[in-house]
């Protein structure tokens, strides 16, 4: 179970932004530090991938931004010219130029008042791009440390614009109920515009997250205290519509990308299962649990998901066994497990690009989470896919290289303003479109 695990690939990102669909120049690891490595803070490593570069596989930038935060989930704007990164702890959102030279990021500001600003929101996760703003989801609130939560909005230029409150069994918003479960929690979101559709998932709160992984699971309080729901909300108005019952702590949501398919999925970490969130015939939101993920009596831990641009796999990690898993998800109600394969001891996020012919894989879940001695495997990993098998490019060990903790990856490509500025060859111009 992820605080981390959003957002990671290139099919994950927001429709309203640029995609890079051909060839990735870069990869951003969103890092965590870790004491006793390097310098000890949370940082931004930039990655070669370009295979026509004397540099490929190689960390070619890396850019510390002071002490520990918990560094997690990162997201670009809508024009692709700056990349937000939150931290859970302390509640710090990092913004980056990444467009005037993508080999070497700028920080360019620190948002250090969003818990005052936002009403109570803690724990900055998902920053997802909407037209000319950012819509951040929280994780918790700063009277109990629970939690309750919201979504909180912001300008692209990071001027804090308002606030959306989840709904609870006492504060419904306007929302119906549809089963058990209105715990008001909070963890990612994803929009469909064609169907004036924004879903939000829930975790679990700052006082979990923040805890040692074995006390949190030897302690049945803590293990009361995760989300249950699925919240549709109406995009344009941003107001809360229908919560929906995902019994298990859902995690990260991928919608399809047919224009036709009117559905998302998304999974959960304590009961192992792959849920479809879909418009039934009568043009009503429903959540359904539609395949096991490995044994869930063993709670394989399902973090990071990944969906091809093609809307025919689904890419499913599980922490607890370092193993990534391949669903056929063409027919989205009854997915089929196609190819399972061990990554490493630990494993956490996956980006594909968008051709679905590379998968990117990284290890760090949270910083009190993650596995402890030889098994606390600190990497990110290049796979090939070809349809039938997964083959390994390369591997960049974060800890012998005194990087730190690595957690969550974005794709970075040359633009044409970059070109000129640095006189980069024209065969590295990645391919855009909208």
């Amino acid at each position: 179970m992820t605080a981390g695990a959003t957002s990671a690939d290139e099919t994950c990102q927001s429709p309203y932004m640029a995609k890079i669909v051909g060839q990735e120049d870069f990869v951003y690891v969103w890092t965590l530090g870790m004491e006793g490595v390097g310098d000890e803070q949370d940082k931004l490593v930039t990655v070669d991938v370009n295979p026509n570069s004397k540099n490929y596989g190689k960390v070619v930038n890396t850019l510390s931004v002071g002490g520990r935060n918990e560094a997690h989930h990162s997201g670009f704007t809508d024009d692709r010219k700056y990349l937000w990164a939150g931290g859970l702890d302390t509640n710090k959102i990092f913004i980056f130029d990444v467009h005037s030279d993508p080999a070497k990021p700028k920080l360019t500001k620190v948002i250090d008042d969003f818990v005052s600003k936002s009403g109570g929101v803690v724990g900055p996760h998902t920053t997802y791009a909407l037209p000319g703003r950012m819509m951040i989801t929280g994780l918790s609130n700063n009277k109990d440390h629970g939690g309750r939560t919201g979504l909180v909005e912001y300008s692209n230029s990071g001027d804090y614009i308002a606030t959306h409150w989840t709904p609870t069994d006492s504060d419904l918003r306007g929302a119906v109920k549809t089963g058990k479960y209105a715990d008001g929690y909070g963890y990612d979101v994803r929009v469909l515009p064609r169907r004036n559709a924004m879903f939000s998932s829930s975790f679990t709160g700052w006082s979990n997250y923040m805890m040692d992984f074995g006390k949190m699971l030897n302690d049945p309080e803590a293990m009361k205290r995760f989300g249950n729901t699925v919240v549709q909300w109406d995009l344009h108005a941003r107001q809360p519509k229908k919560v929906l019952d995902v019994p298990g702590a859902p995690l990260e949501i991928r919608c399809a990308w047919g224009a036709n398919h009117n559905y998302c999925f998304t999974t959960t970490a304590l009961t192992s299962k792959i849920w479809l969130i879909y418009e039934d015939q009568q043009g009503q939101w429903q959540a359904k649990d539609v395949a096991d993920i490995g044994d869930p009596s063993k709670i394989p831990l399902p973090v990071d998901i990944s969906i091809q641009s093609d809307d025919n796999m689904l890419w499913v990690n599980t922490f607890m066994d370092g193993k990534t898993r391949a669903f056929d998800i063409s027919d989205p109600f009854n997915p089929k497990q196609v190819l399972e394969q061990k990554i490493g001891a630990q494993v956490n996020m996956v980006s594909s690009s968008w051709d679905g012919k590379r998968l990117y894989y990284t290890s760090s879940l949270l910083a009190n989470w993650d596995k402890k001695g030889e098994d606390n495997e600190q990497y990110l990993k290049l796979f090939s896919w070809d349809g039938q098998k997964l083959t390994e490019q390369f591997s960049i060990d974060f800890i012998k290289e005194k990087l730190g903790r690595a957690h969550q990856m974005r794709f970075g490509a040359y633009s044409l303003y970059a070109r000129q500025q640095t006189d980069k060859p024209l065969d590295l111009l990645a391919k855009l479109s909208r």
